[in-house]
């Protein structure tokens, strides 16, 4: 089988876009041998990760980055030109594609929410991602929430849509090496003890909420003594506010842009806890990458979380500032209590595995395949 993938995500620091395309790709390397794949990417960083590591796979960049152009134009013309048995792609498909069309779509929140979004953005998202997932041949989604909210959103047959989860990177462990702990603690200008939250930064991530509940906790804590607040994430849209909410806060939090995959275990393995009050997720692979860590984790109780977290962390209301508040002062104040959800966090992330969720989406690549396969005869017929 010739499988093609839209990597173009690999390379631009997009989250859990890239995360999600750049683990899954290795991990297909890994399990499956047999099968032939061309990687579409458009990042430098893409090529250099990807280009000669395994004798089954071969990148081609397909320019420019921008969508309006490359889907339309580079992508279609790749695939008339080198002619495969699937393509996969994240929420936007080529109008015309010459083979069946598996898309991955991690969340609906541009048609629930558009108010966290720009016009433009929210625009294109609901043509394009609708448009996508009703030609598709198979669809992914990346929890049970969403899969539930694509069938009754776009009104998909529900054999069509499977829910394969994410999983943490193999290297997301707890790291005890205290050179490495202070190191990035030094580097990101992290003093003593502190709080962690890790996540684009846009409005349904509800970082102002967050940084209200931490100034309540601040003017209460004795003088000096809270942990400081360590947010990160690049700046991603209408980010305003969240901007406004930290110069109003002042001291305290850290804000430290966009940091590299490699330094993440350590600045997780070293908070006290990981607080992520997003109030609407597709998956919310943060908090798992936390759990894999070692690190006690604080969430929202709304959409996908509740499957990824399970009772392994603290659910809370987003929107409840003083419930943000006080289960970040719980772990902050008790010890066992969260030594307890370090537990449970290590035993609920060993569910999630690379391997099985690349094996279940191979399973999905054969299916939209064969089936295309079995409707050539009949099409064919139909025709003469």
């Amino acid at each position: 089988m010739r499988i093609a993938i839209d990597a173009h995500s690999v390379g631009t620091g997009l989250g859990g876009n890239e995360s999600y395309a750049a683990n899954l790709i290795e991990a297909l390397a890994e399990i499956d041998p047999v099968n032939d794949y061309t990687l579409y990417v458009t990042r430098d960083e893409a090529v250099a990760r990807f280009r000669n590591r395994w004798s089954n796979f071969r990148v081609r960049s397909t320019l420019p980055h921008t969508p309006l152009i490359r889907i339309p134009l580079t992508l279609s013309a790749e695939l008339r030109s080198h002619p495969v048995d699937v393509l996969h792609v994240q929420f936007t498909s080529p109008l015309f594609a010459p083979c069946p069309v598996v898309v991955s779509i991690h969340d609906l929140s541009f048609e629930h929410l558009p108010e966290t979004f720009n016009r433009r953005s929210r625009a294109q998202l609901r043509f394009t991602v609708r448009r996508s997932a009703r030609r598709a041949a198979r669809i992914l989604a990346l929890s049970e929430h969403t899969r539930l909210d694509i069938i009754s959103t776009y009104r998909i047959a529900p054999q069509l849509v499977t829910a394969i989860p994410l999983a943490a990177p193999t290297h997301f462990r707890p790291v005890e090496d205290e050179v490495e702990l202070q190191r990035v603690r030094q580097t990101y200008g992290i003093k003593g003890d502190y709080i962690l939250s890790v996540g684009s930064i846009q409005p349904r991530k509800n970082l102002p909420r967050l940084l209200s509940a931490y100034e309540r906790l601040r003017r209460t804590w004795p003088k000096g003594t809270l942990p400081q607040l360590v947010l990160v994430g690049k700046r991603a849209w209408l980010y305003r506010q969240t901007l406004k909410a930290l110069q109003e806060l002042g001291g305290g939090v850290i804000a430290t842009g966009y940091v590299p995959e490699a330094d993440l275990p350590a600045l997780y393995s070293g908070a006290l806890c990981f607080v992520y009050p997003s109030f609407f997720e597709g998956f919310g692979l943060p908090p798992l990458e936390a759990m894999k860590c070692g690190t006690p984790v604080i969430t929202g109780d709304r959409t996908s979380l509740p499957e990824v977290v399970g009772n392994a962390g603290v659910m809370v209301n987003p929107f409840d500032i003083d419930a943000i508040a006080s289960a970040i002062a719980t772990m902050v104040d008790d010890s066992s209590f969260r030594s307890s959800f370090r537990i449970k966090g290590l035993n609920q992330a060993q569910i999630f595995d690379w391997r099985e969720t690349a094996r279940r989406t191979l399973e999905v690549y054969k299916q939209a395949a064969d089936n295309a396969h079995s409707l050539a005869p009949m099409a064919q017929s139909a025709a003469r």
